[in-house]
């Protein structure tokens, strides 16, 4: 795969900022880091987007999440490894990140779920997250940002 541009945060540095801002945000707002970790990837894998994918896994397995949970993300509903709170978490980011696919896009009983596990600030975090990965896949995918290289 042959890049297309440089990536758009690169070309336009002052973008940047307000992204990372969010991120931070989303960070600071008390969802553990390896679940919004997990819902920036599995975000990642449904869009085809191999630099999210990569990247993401690698910064992942550097903070100390086991291999038999990265490989099992994309299956994440047949695999024991994810607790009632992640898989909450991996539904949510599924219908916001598929909100084109249905006409009820994020159903009542994924949002009831996830407000099970999280309060009004673990949500917002959730869905900034999943908004701030759907807005860097959509870069990334559109340029071709080739995965290996960055992060």
């Amino acid at each position: 795969m042959q890049q297309r541009i440089n990536n758009p945060a690169v070309i336009l540095p002052e973008s940047l900022k307000p992204a990372q801002a969010l991120v931070k945000a989303a960070k600071d707002a008390g969802v553990p880091e390896s679940t919004l970790d997990l819902v920036h990837l599995r975000a990642s894998q449904v869009n085809g987007c191999g630099f999210c994918v990569d990247g993401g896994a690698r910064q992942m397995r550097k903070a100390g999440e086991t291999e038999e949970r990265l490989f099992a993300v994309a299956a994440w509903r047949d695999a024991p490894y994810f607790t009632d709170a992640e898989r909450a978490a991996l539904a949510l980011a599924e219908s916001v990140t598929r909100i084109a696919d249905s006409s009820d896009p994020v159903p009542d009983a994924v949002w009831d779920e996830a407000a099970r596990h999280y309060d009004e600030r673990g949500l917002a975090a959730l869905v900034l997250m999943i908004g701030v990965t759907n807005l860097f896949n959509r870069f990334n995918v559109a340029t071709r940002q080739v995965a290996g290289k960055g992060w």
